[in-house]
Order: structure tokens, then C-alpha cells, then sequence
């Protein structure tokens, strides 16, 4: 929306989070959401792609020119929406797919500090060291369990392993 000036943007935004909203509300009391709110929520989100692409028509190919049109980067989205429409609404669907990728990315973000730092691992075995460490702390803290103590009981010989 910044970007463009145009209001599709809020209004899928706006939805998404209404769509989590609902969800969170009822993963306390059922397994999934019923078929007709999965139905209007779906409906609505196509009508803002839709709105979306009304907005932003597809670019003329201009006479002379070769190879394809280059679309822009809003349309390039629009794009993706609708390509992607069933995992973007994967956590409406089911209640297991978190609405965002935030743990993800901090997973990731120790990897890039190291390499922003250092630029490069000196060997390979020094790379995937760094990487097992990284995956145990990180794996610890998903499960509350504190990282200094699983550190130490992993030295004893006794690592922590998580439930199944």
C-alpha cells in the first residue's frame, strides 16, 4: 500500500489478520474452521486479487520489443497471490501451520551474524559444527529447556532429545 497508494493491499492485510484473529480464537474449541467461513474467507481474498488486478492491468508489449513483458512488482504479486492462494491461506486450513515464518527466520539469523562477521567458515567441519550447535541451542529453547543446562548435560554425554 505504500508503495502503490492503492487499498487492496490493507484490505488483504486486514483479512489475513481477521483470518488469524478467527483462528486463534478457535483453535481452543475445534480442530478447523467450519466450511462456510472457510468459503467466505476464501471468496473475499479473491476479491481483492481481483480488485488488485483491476488496478494494475497487465503492461502493453511495446512493437519491436522481444521476449516477455515485464510485469512490475505489484503485479508480480498479485501474481503469487493467486498462484499461491492455498499456502498463503495454509493456516486457515490447518490449525499446525503458524500464520507467520518469524521462527524461521531467527533460526536463520545466527547463520547470517556469523557470516556477516567472520565472511566465511575456515573449513567445511568448522561450518557444520557451528550449524549442529546452532540446531541443538535452538531446539532446546523450542522446548523450554534451559540452553546452558542442555549445553552441559550434552558435554556429560547426556544430551537433551525431544519428545516425539
Amino acid at each position: 500500500m505504500e508503495l502503490t497508494g492503492q487499498q487492496w493491499p490493507q484490505e488483504m492485510i486486514d483479512l489475513l489478520l481477521e483470518i488469524k484473529a478467527t483462528v486463534e480464537k478457535r483453535r481452543t474449541t475445534a480442530s478447523r474452521l467450519e466450511p462456510e467461513e472457510l468459503q467466505s474467507f476464501e471468496t473475499r481474498y479473491d476479491l481483492i486479487v481481483a480488485k488488485g488486478f483491476q488496478a494494475n492491468p497487465p503492461p502493453v508489449k511495446e512493437k519491436g520489443k522481444r521476449g516477455r513483458v515485464k510485469q512490475g512488482k505489484t503485479r508480480n504479486m498479485l501474481n503469487r497471490l493467486q498462484e499461491y492462494r492455498r499456502e498463503t491461506l495454509a493456516f486457515m486450513y490447518d490449525f499446525q501451520v503458524p500464520f507467520d515464518n518469524n521462527q524461521a527466520e531467527r533460526d536463520l539469523r545466527m547463520m547470517k551474524v556469523k557470516q556477516k562477521i567472520s565472511g566465511v567458515f575456515r573449513s567445511e567441519l568448522g561450518s557444520k559444527m557451528f550449524c549442529r550447535i546452532r540446531s541443538y541451542i535452538s531446539t532446546a529453547r523450542k522446548n523450554s529447556v534451559p540452553i546452558l543446562g542442555a549445553i552441559k548435560s550434552a558435554l556429560e554425554g547426556n544430551p537433551f532429545v525431544p519428545e516425539l
